[in-house]
């Protein structure tokens, strides 16, 4: 049995960037018994920064859920594996200053020993201070919440 954290990410007072934290918490509501198994831990985090590297100890696997820009519509859902990670992260951006990317990278650049990593990244459209989730993203969080749980149950 592996040990998987899935990791919501985001700023919750920032518009579509809110959707990881979102898309988590409801996940977890909504698959309560596959969230609360003791191979699982769930985090939602605002900017974690180098501290994201403290929430992989213990993981074989590691699911981020976190809005993204990469110039593709808003609400398009990007289902990215270890093997393509480095690539996306250079082509998109991050809202959290010190993003995931720059802390994977370092991580990689210090030679850590990282888990598996995934990422299920929601193309966001608006991130205005104090604006909610559009629509379009808002749409989509259904679905991202059952790939959360087919990549958990996948990997446990």
């Amino acid at each position: 049995m592996s040990n998987i954290t899935v990791i919501g990410i985001g700023q919750s007072l920032r518009g579509d960037d809110a959707v990881g934290l979102e898309a988590v918490r409801r996940w977890r509501e909504q698959f309560n018994k596959t969230a609360s198994r003791p191979e699982v831990q769930v985090e939602v985090c605002e900017l974690p920064g180098l501290g994201l590297l403290d929430l992989f100890e213990g993981a074989d696997s590691v699911l981020l859920v976190d809005a993204v820009q990469s110039g593709a519509s808003p609400g398009t859902i990007h289902r990215i594996g270890p093997g393509e990670l480095a690539a996306f992260s250079a082509g998109s951006t991050s809202a959290h200053g010190w993003g995931v990317a720059e802390t994977l990278e370092l991580a990689r650049q210090l030679g850590l020993s990282l888990p598996s990593i995934h990422l299920i990244g929601i193309e966001a459209g608006q991130m205005e201070i104090g604006a909610s989730l559009s629509a379009e993203v808002e749409s989509v969080i259904p679905e991202v919440c059952l790939e959360i749980e087919k990549f958990v149950t996948g990997h446990a």
